[in-house]
Formats: structure tokens, C-alpha cells, sequence
């Protein structure tokens, strides 16, 4: 008789030869896209005036989702996502700013081990696994020691691994750039080296690497790509090729543009005419500096634009091995616009007529989330006034954009209302999503819990109740494949959220959500997405009902008071 290990190691070498074909059929390949720091409208096939031809196309070719939800928050989000937990049961109930153990597990800023991803679960089913990209579901963005890496990438499932392990930095020099387990600097890594580095690209540019060595070495076996970019996050940074496509469009101002938007939305079939709309945060005729802030939306636009061109790219890539039509595609974003003045209240500085600072070395890497110089030695600036793009440039395109890219929604990234949590969900699948299906508004609720599950579904795995010797927390989120079918998904358990101590739990079509330390609001999403009308007062016995289930779903997964959470972490960085 084998031992216990033995025969679970056999048992899972059986499963990974049937799941790769040699007993049965192949499965699709999965590849996950999620962009960063976008509205719900940015994107054309949500209403939006960027140029996103690519993503259009993938619309057009299968279903956009219209009531999708990410948690607010990179970090939560992509804790989420790769997990099928939510984000307080993976670790990261805030950032990845670790507290006190007194907090609780649920806010130790690293993924937990009680936690599988999406690349661990595949990989026991015979998928090959690839990332590219943002990271940003560890603290140790400068590891002592290899053990420091234990919530890397490669360590949490994936084969390979090219992008960065922080949240956040410069478009042109990216802090925190690994290949596989090792950092690298842009301009001295012998396998990548373009005429003109720009991150965005350079995430596009491996994930179709990825693929084609995938095909000249592994043919047999399916492979998961998590493509996960930092465009359209600030800074505003992109290439002048890209930027002066955009020159003029925004000159309008915020007005012109959220109409332009609604009036799109209307057509494409995604508001309703029930909705009352939110309203437009800033005058375009009180701008003191309307150039600028038109500048603001042109890098904005510019940088989205050059990822959907790079989508097209790794969309080109699949059709020439043969794979466009067996690949489920899945793009979505982390949270809402941006509302974070990052740069934009600092007093103006002008850039020298020359470089004032000693150049960098090719090997140098940086280090910091803003650098302070360029690598050829100009001084990076901020301020109201500094015109946006450039590599010695940091700035947000600010709060007033940031409304219009969440057109028709309240809110920003951060807070639980529409325009934080609401995101475009594109699934595309020739040979499993139905052509009658194809550009359908897809109205089931969903989740990014909900996207393990999926392809755990998709790719015939299984979800463990225990890897690596630990026990694993069940599974949260449910498959969204009955929706490729044209029926409905069968939730049971009502969709939460909390972060920053800002809340929200959506029943059917009732909403409760409260802005930190704001009370509760109820809404009735399918009559007022828009949250325009609060009928708490109305239903106060169905307030009563859903605040105790949303505490009861806060007690299990571990949440605590945001004040508690905040005074732990003063106390920790005294």
C-alpha cells in the first residue's frame, strides 16, 4: 500500500495528465487583464471617448458585464482576485501596510498562507502560469533574505513572473522591477531591451513573449496569464507619440466630455433613463490653468490607449498560435477613478534648462515610489502648472476627471458607492461563449471573488480544502460560466465590502452602503444605480436586516473598526 503522500502525490500526477490532454480533451487557455485606477465609462464599449479598438472587439465578440465589482482598492482587489476570498480573509484588509497581531490576520498586509491563487490551483489541474505586471499583495518590496519572498510570485504558483512588486512609481523607470525572483533594472536587462522603455508596453510585450515560448516549448498544456497593469494609475506618464493623438479632445472640459459620455452610455444600452445622474464635480469655467488641466485628461487618455494597443498585440499573438479561438479573456479593473491630488497642490517647479542632477547608471534601480530624478539627471516635479507625460513629471489628473471617468456613478476609488466599486467586466470566448451571445449586456451581479471560481470551473480544477499541509478557507465566490450559457448564476449569499472603514452590501437589488463614519444608505440599485435617492428612512426594517447580515459577514471574515485599525497602525510607526 503507497503511503498517504504518495498516493496524493499520485493522485495529483494523474490529475495533471488527464487534465492536459493525455486522457482528455484540451481545456482553454485563461488569460485575466486588469488595468488600474480606471472609471467604469473610460473604455469605448462602456461609453467612453478613448481609442480602445481592441478591447471594443473583445466586447463585440463575447459579454460585457454591467453590474461587476472590485473592492475599491488595488491591494484588496488583487488579493481578491487571485484568491477567491475576500480581501480580509487573504490578509490584506487594507494595504500592504502590515498591523499589530492584536488586529487580526485579516489586516497583516501580506496574502495568507490559509489562502490559494488562481496560478497554485491551476497548476495542480496542468496549467503552465504566467504573470506580468503589478504585484502588490506583499510588504516586501525589499527583501532581507529569500524568505522575504515567500509571497512573490513564483513562490504563490506562477512559472514565470516580469513586473513589479510595489504598487505604483514612473512609467519610464519602474521602482521594484523583477524578472522571475530577481530585480532588474530597465536599462540593463539583457533579455528586454526596446528603443524606448515604457512600462505598459513592457507588461504587453512579455505576456506575448510568455505565449509564443510557451508554444515552442509546452504545446501539450493550457497556461493562465494574469496580465496586470498599472496604466491608468498616476503618475500621468506616456509616450509623445501617444499624448499628441489626444491633443485638443479635452479642451471642452469636464461638462462637455461626462455629456458626450451619458449621451453614449444611453445608446450602448447602459443607463437607464430611470436613473437620476450625479452630479459634476468642477467648474470647467472657474480652471485658472485650462491648458493644464486638459494636458491632465490628454496623458490620461494616452496611457489607456497605448494598453488596449498592446492588448492588441498579445490578441495577435494568440491568433498566430493558433489560440484566439480556445482562450478565455477577462478584462476588468481594480477600482474606480482616482480622486488622489497626488502632485497636484505642491507648489509649481520649473524644469531646469539642463540637468542639474548627476545621470544614473544603467544597472541603478529604483527604489523610490517617486523618484527624485530621471535618469539622464533632471529633477522630477510636481505642481499645478507642470504639464504632464514626461518621464521628470508626477501628477494626478485629479478629482474632476475623476468624476467623468466614473460617469454616470458618485464616488472614487476608496469608497464603496457605484463610482468606487463598479467596473467593466469584458469575457471573451469563441469557443465557449455562444456568437448569439455576442456583445450582450450582461446584467447578473458579480464579483472578483467570483473569478477563482470561474476558472477553477473553466479548467476542470479543483479547489483544495488543503495545500501545502494547511488547511485552505472555502472558496467564496461562484462561476460566472452559466452566463457564457445564457442562464442565470445562483448567488446565495449576499455580496460585502469594507475598506477604510467605508461600507456596502448588496442583496438582489438592494444596496447598503455608508461613507466613513457616515450612516447607514439603502438603495434600490436597478430603479437608482446613481444612488440618488436614499430610502433608509423608507425600509428602515430592511436597514435593520441587511446591517446585521453585513456585521455578521464582517465578524466572520474579520474586519474591525477602521478606528481601531488606524490606531494600530500610528502605533506601530512610532
Amino acid at each position: 500500500m503507497l503511503p498517504v503522500k504518495s498516493f496524493h502525490g499520485l493522485v495529483l500526477l494523474l490529475s495533471v495528465f488527464v487534465n492536459c490532454g493525455v486522457f482528455g480533451a484540451d481545456r482553454p487557455n485563461i488569460i485575466v487583464i486588469m488595468s488600474d485606477d480606471m472609471g467604469y465609462s473610460d473604455i469605448g464599449c462602456y461609453g467612453g471617448e478613448i481609442e480602445t479598438p481592441n478591447l471594443d472587439a473583445l466586447a463585440a465578440g463575447g459579454l460585457r458585464f454591467t453590474q461587476f465589482y472590485n473592492t475599491a482598492r488595488c491591494c484588496p482587489t488583487r488579493a481578491s482576485l487571485l484568491t477567491g476570498l475576500y480581501a480580509h480573509q487573504a490578509g490584506i484588509g487594507h494595504m500592504v501596510d502590515s498591523r499589530p497581531e492584536s488586529v487580526g490576520e485579516a489586516y497583516a498586509g501580506e496574502l495568507s498562507h490559509r489562502a490559494v491563487t488562481i496560478a497554485e490551483v491551476l497548476k495542480t489541474a496542468g496549467y503552465k502560469t504566467y504573470m506580468t505586471g503589478k504585484w502588490h499583495v506583499t510588504g516586501k518590496t525589499s527583501p532581507a533574505n529569500e524568505s522575504d519572498k515567500k509571497n512573490w510570485p513564483l513562490q504563490r504558483g506562477f512559472d514565470r513572473f516580469y513586473g513589479t512588486i510595489h504598487g505604483a512609481g514612473s512609467f519610464f523607470d519602474p521602482n521594484t522591477l523583477a524578472r522571475d525572483n530577481a530585480f532588474v533594472s530597465p536599462f540593463a536587462d539583457p533579455e528586454y531591451q526596446p528603443e524606448l522603455f515604457y512600462y505598459t508596453d513592457a507588461i504587453n510585450d512579455h505576456a506575448a513573449r510568455f505565449i509564443t515560448e510557451h508554444y515552442q516549448t509546452t504545446k501539450e498544456q493550457p497556461f493562465f496569464l494574469y496580465v496586470a497593469h498599472t496604466a491608468a494609475h498616476w503618475p500621468m506618464q506616456a509616450k509623445d507619440s501617444d499624448i499628441k493623438k489626444y491633443s485638443g479632445r479635452y479642451d471642452a472640459g469636464y461638462d462637455a466630455i461626462r455629456a458626450a459620455r451619458l449621451e453614449k452610455m444611453k445608446m450602448l444600452g447602459l443607463l437607464d433613463s430611470r436613473w437620476k445622474i450625479s452630479a459634476q464635480s468642477g467648474d470647467w469655467s472657474l480652471v485658472e490653468d485650462n491648458a493644464w488641466e486638459a494636458r491632465c485628461m490628454e496623458v490620461y487618455a494616452a496611457m489607456i490607449d497605448c494598453m488596449d494597443q498592446g492588448i492588441g498585440r498579445l490578441i495577435d499573438t494568440l491568433k498566430t498560435n493558433g489560440q484566439f479561438e480556445n482562450t478565455l479573456i477577462l478584462y476588468m479593473q481594480d477600482n474606480g477613478g482616482c480622486a488622489e491630488l497626488m502632485g497636484r497642490n505642491k507648489p509649481f517647479q520649473a524644469r531646469a534648462n539642463m540637468a542639474t542632477l548627476p545621470g544614473l547608471t544603467a544597472t541603478f534601480l529604483q527604489t523610490d515610489m517617486i523618484p527624485k530624478q530621471t535618469r539622464d539627471g533632471y529633477p522630477v516635479r510636481q505642481g499645478k502648472g507642470v504639464m504632464p507625460g514626461a518621464a521628470d513629471t508626477y501628477i494626478g489628473y485629479g478629482r474632476s476627471w475623476a468624476n467623468v471617468s466614473n460617469t454616470p456613478f458618485r464616488e472614487y476609488k476608496h469608497w464603496q458607492h457605484e463610482g468606487g466599486i463598479s467596473t467593466p467586466l469584458i469575457a471573451h470566448w469563441p469557443a465557449g461563449i455562444s456568437a448569439k451571445f455576442n456583445g450582450k449586456l450582461e446584467a447578473e451581479t458579480g464579483h472578483l471573488i467570483d473569478v477563482m471560481a470561474t476558472c477553477v470551473d473553466i479548467a476542470n480544477a479543483t479547489y483544495p480544502q488543503e495545500f501545502n499541509n494547511t488547511p485552505m478557507q472555502a472558496l467564496e465566490g461562484i462561476s460566472l460560466r452559466p452566463t457564457f450559457e445564457g442562464t442565470a448564476i445562483d448567488r446565495r449569499t449576499p455580496l460585502c465590502w469594507e475598506h477604510e472603514g467605508n461600507r456596502a452590501i448588496r442583496v438582489g437589488s438592494w444596496k447598503l452602503v455608508s461613507k466613513y463614519p457616515g450612516v447607514w444608505e439603502l438603495y434600490d440599485i436597478e430603479a437608482d444605480r446613481t444612488e440618488m435617492v436614499d430610502l433608509s428612512k423608507l425600509h428602515s426594517a430592511r436597514v435593520q436586516e441587511m446591517s446585521g447580515l453585513w456585521e455578521a459577514w464582517a465578524n466572520r471574515v474579520g474586519v474591525k473598526p477602521w478606528a481601531v485599525v488606524e490606531a494600530a497602525g500610528r502605533k506601530k510607526a512610532k
